[in-house]
């Protein structure tokens, strides 16, 4: 019977936070006696690789994780700009300023957390989130 293939569609940077977790993940299928096939890089692990394909994994994990932080400064520097020019506001809030008077009347009264929430149609860490508020 042949071995069980794991095929993974997308690159190799969507298994994996970081290389050490993607080479522990890989040697962790392998073991288990699974091939994991990285279809897009070309990339194939058995459980039986030779330095060079453990040396790939790592350089190519490493690529990936510095192309995601990159991705992530980029977004920060995008919503910094947008804050600066007025379009990027967050949130809408879902209630009125009138809905969060009375939701914090009703907490003062002693009535249930839930029940509020419940009433209001929102998680009880959003009714938080409004009680934390002046």
């Amino acid at each position: 019977m042949p071995d069980p293939i794991l095929l993974l569609g997308q690159t190799l940077d969507r298994l994996a936070r970081n290389p050490d977790n993607l080479r522990q993940l890989v040697h962790e299928f392998t073991s288990k006696g699974v091939r994991v096939q990285f279809i897009k890089e070309g990339l194939t692990f058995t459980g039986e690789d030779s330095p060079m394909s453990t040396l790939l994994l790592s350089v190519m994990g490493a690529f990936a994780e510095f192309e995601r932080a990159l991705i992530r400064e980029r977004q920060r520097e995008g919503i910094e700009l947008a804050k600066k020019r007025g379009a990027y506001r967050g949130r809408k809030k879902m209630l009125t300023t009138e809905q969060i008077k009375k939701i914090k009347e009703r907490v003062t009264a002693g009535e249930m957390k839930s029940k509020i929430a419940k009433d209001f149609g929102i998680s009880r860490e959003t009714l938080y989130q409004y009680l934390k508020e002046n």
